[in-house]
């Protein structure tokens, strides 16, 4: 299981020219479920997500995570959008493979159980629709592009 992460002042994801989700200061999460993984790695990376110390502190270094900001009243969304594309394994020719991604189905039922855990554990979550079409708007706040997988 993996995730790119980054850092944004705003991000918002738009389906057929509707914004469907939207967040200010906060986190935008590309998850993607690989073959194999299961509920304990997903609960492994949201934790590691939710801790993970990549804001400003009050002396400018990144010290604070999303709980912290949560818990001091800053504003702090995450953006949560499924992502298949991250397990792209390009070591054959110029097309991508997509084998290591998890099945649609199974997919979409850890991109579910994902959010769903998010949501009991952050104020604010948004998402991406599972397998749609979406544009994602960002702007990337460092910039802090992070990438996160667990085993």
């Amino acid at each position: 299981m993996q995730a790119l992460v980054q850092r944004v002042l705003r991000a918002s994801v738009r389906i057929d020219g509707d914004t469907t989700a939207q967040i200010g200061p906060g986190l935008l999460v590309l998850f993607c479920a690989e073959q194999g993984d299961t509920e304990a790695k997903a609960d492994k990376l949201l934790q590691k997500l939710l801790k993970l110390r990549i804001f400003r502190d009050s002396q400018g270094k990144m010290n604070l995570s999303l709980q912290d900001l949560q818990n001091s009243g800053a504003p702090a969304g995450l953006l949560i959008v499924s992502q298949f594309t991250l397990a792209a394994d390009t070591s054959g020719g110029n097309r991508p493979s997509f084998k290591n991604a998890a099945e649609p189905i199974q997919g979409q039922k850890l991109y579910d159980y994902f959010v769903q855990q998010a949501q009991g554990g952050h104020a604010q979550v948004e998402t991406g629709v599972f397998a749609a079409n979406m544009q994602v708007e960002l702007v990337n706040d460092g910039p802090v592009t992070i990438p996160m997988r667990v085993a």
